[in-house]
């Protein structure tokens, strides 16, 4: 027998991402972890039983074709037990007449009956809200479980700078892994894109001259991309009833952050301590992911016109806040 590799042992160790939610949001994020292979067991929990158990039964059977991974699923919090990562997807069902204010109270009231209990159950995991309105509900759920804000922040505006990233990739005829650019404050539609750091591989945005065949990216194209962004998510639901696929992968990259310990810059939702006018609401800026969650806030660097956005996006969190006694 030869040397034993120390990295084998340290994944054979493993590690655990509990899913909290069996509906269209957390199966994706589920079956996006499975087949990356982000953690040793994948635990999926929801009151529907049948619905859960037929879940991670579907998952089971290709387990042959990903990375070795255990999935299990139930319908009690003891499924989430030691978890090291737990992502939280479960919301109230929308019931007929029923206003979109209405719909958040009672997924806050979600969060205040289930959350508690999770943290029970892994008092060390670092907790992924991704329930919309993900801003509100991640503030809730800090107030709710008494959680540092490193340890339980939101997704943010993860998935809005994909987004945001794919739509300068398509103008520009370049790589979306080349683009770099942010989408910050409220996941919603009153969140900004943060255009003065933008850029493709190195160039500033404002500077990039177009390649042969494209057009430039000028001020027109930035509003346009921008107005896109926000109602992407519209779109998608006219056509198909919900979101997944994409927060699905979103959420399974900020996972691997956490895990691997990555110090990886995304923009998640947390309360922004320390930013005059913004430390009040939970919003999103460009933060380091790593083992112990969100470490810290980057110095984001913001012209005027940024600035004056992100406090227009602070003030709609606030006002909705207060509708909930936040």
């Amino acid at each position: 027998m030869g040397p034993i590799d120390a990295e084998v042992v340290m994944n054979t160790r493993g590690t655990k991402l509990a899913v909290i939610g069996a509906g269209a949001v957390g199966t994706a994020v589920a079956y996006a972890s499975l087949i990356r292979g982000v953690a040793r067991t994948i635990a999926l929990m929801d009151i529907n039983t049948a619905k859960v158990e037929a879940e991670v039964l579907d998952m089971s059977h290709g387990l042959e074709f990903v990375p070795r991974t255990d999935i299990i699923g139930g319908d009690t919090m003891d499924v989430v037990a030691d978890s090291d990562v737990v992502v939280f997807t479960a919301g109230a069902k929308q019931k007929p007449g029923q206003s979109r204010l209405e719909l958040a109270e009672a997924t806050i009231g979600l969060t205040r009956a289930i959350l508690p209990k999770a943290v029970e159950a892994a008092p060390n995991a670092v907790f992924i809200m991704v329930t919309n309105p993900v801003d509100i509900v991640t503030n809730a759920a800090l107030k709710i479980s008494g959680l540092p804000n490193n340890q339980l922040f939101g997704s943010g505006t993860v998935l809005d700078s994909s987004r945001l990233r794919f739509l300068i990739a398509q103008h520009a005829g370049v790589a979306v892994q080349n683009v770099h650019a942010y989408i910050a404050g409220e996941h919603g539609d009153s969140e900004i894109p943060l255009w003065s750091s933008a850029a493709i591989g190195g160039v500033p945005l404002r500077e990039w001259k177009p390649l042969p065949g494209y057009e430039p990216i000028d001020e027109e194209v930035r509003r346009r991309i921008a107005h896109e962004v926000v109602h992407a998510a519209y779109k998608i639901i006219d056509g198909k009833g919900a979101t997944n696929y994409a927060i699905g992968l979103a959420t399974t990259r900020i996972v691997e952050a956490v895990l691997n310990n990555e110090h990886r810059v995304l923009p998640v939702s947390t309360l922004a301590t320390g930013f005059e006018g913004l430390d009040d609401v939970c919003l999103s800026l460009p933060s380091l992911v790593d083992r112990t969650g969100c470490a810290q806030r980057l110095d984001v660097s913001v012209d005027d016109t940024e600035r004056a956005g992100l406090m227009a996006s602070a003030d709609t969190l606030r006002n909705m806040q207060k509708q909930f006694g936040l």
